[in-house]
């Protein structure tokens, strides 16, 4: 299993370089639902594991010059300590539940999935500023940074889903920057956020040391691989097919009656729009680069 795990953690590692998604909305219910890891130890992982390779990628995209510290600094001041008040309703959860808290982590992680997925369906059809120009905080702005922080903070320690997606996603609705900041802010805000939550995590003994050790083998290549592709590929086609994977995981995990033909047909559907998109972006790229005889 442990050449598997490698594998998983360079799929993630290249879409968090070039996405900026959040390796836990991919990677728990990738531990849970393939590698039949617990949901509360999926979850403890996924997290010391994302502090540890989204650091290398929040060094390269900060040398890269793609990253808003100040925004990220205002964003961690309510997202840190709120991140280990979700690790300890986390704990006192599993404490007060026993085995039958992995039930409820399974839905709450199912849920959080769901709301991910529309969030980043909604992230690929919008639209970010296309010049990289001067971004000075308001107290507007600082506001909204802080309440974001709170927020996606204790869902991040809660469930280890969030911190790529729901960040980024306010981050394109409410500051004007650039598709590259919006990514290496996220990141970067994201690997700090993470270590906070995951010294909670590996307080309350939530994590799986060796198999955070073989998900590093393939995900800090992956990421360092994947942060120089960032503006080379499809991108609202690569968002697409990733919202769809997070929300068929989320409905899989929360299984509803019917719940493998929902899935069945959502995957058949996002592969025909993502491969739409693509064709779009393809025919795009022909065009801009074709001589012109006029």
């Amino acid at each position: 299993m442990e050449w598997k795990l490698s594998l998983a953690g360079l799929l993630i590692g290249l879409l968090v370089g070039v996405t900026g998604m959040g390796g836990g909305s991919l990677m728990t219910p990738m531990l849970i639902l393939v590698f039949g890891f617990k949901p509360s130890i999926a979850i403890g992982t996924d997290i010391v594991h994302g502090a540890i390779f989204k650091s290398f990628g929040a060094v390269q995209h900060r040398r890269m010059r793609h990253v808003q510290a100040r925004l990220a600094a205002w964003m961690l001041l309510g997202s840190a300590p709120f991140s280990l008040i979700g690790v300890a309703v986390s704990w006192w959860l599993k404490k007060e539940y026993g085995e039958g808290y992995e039930d409820t982590a399974k839905a709450i992680l199912g849920l959080a999935l769901v709301a991910c997925g529309i969030a980043f369906l909604v992230k690929a059809y919008l639209h970010s500023y296309p010049e990289d120009k001067p971004f000075f905080l308001t107290n507007r702005d600082r506001i909204i940074a802080v309440a974001t922080g709170v927020v996606g903070g204790f869902i991040v320690g809660l469930t280890s889903v969030g911190s790529g997606t729901l960040f980024g996603l306010v981050m394109m609705i409410a500051f004007p920057l650039t598709a590259v900041r919006i990514v290496g802010t996220d990141i970067f805000h994201a690997a700090v956020l993470l270590a906070v939550a995951g010294v909670g995590q590996l307080v309350v003994g939530h994590v799986d040391l060796g198999a955070t050790g073989w998900l590093l083998i393939g995900s800090v290549p992956g990421v360092l691989i994947g942060g120089r592709l960032t503006l080379r590929l499809p991108d609202r086609a690569l968002r697409i097919a990733l919202a769809s994977v997070l929300t068929l995981s989320g409905v899989k995990l929360l299984n509803p009656p019917g719940s493998d033909a929902i899935v069945m047909a959502g995957a058949a559907l996002a592969v025909i729009v993502a491969v739409v998109q693509a064709a779009r972006w393809l025919a795009g790229r022909s065009a801009a680069s074709a001589p012109d005889v006029s």
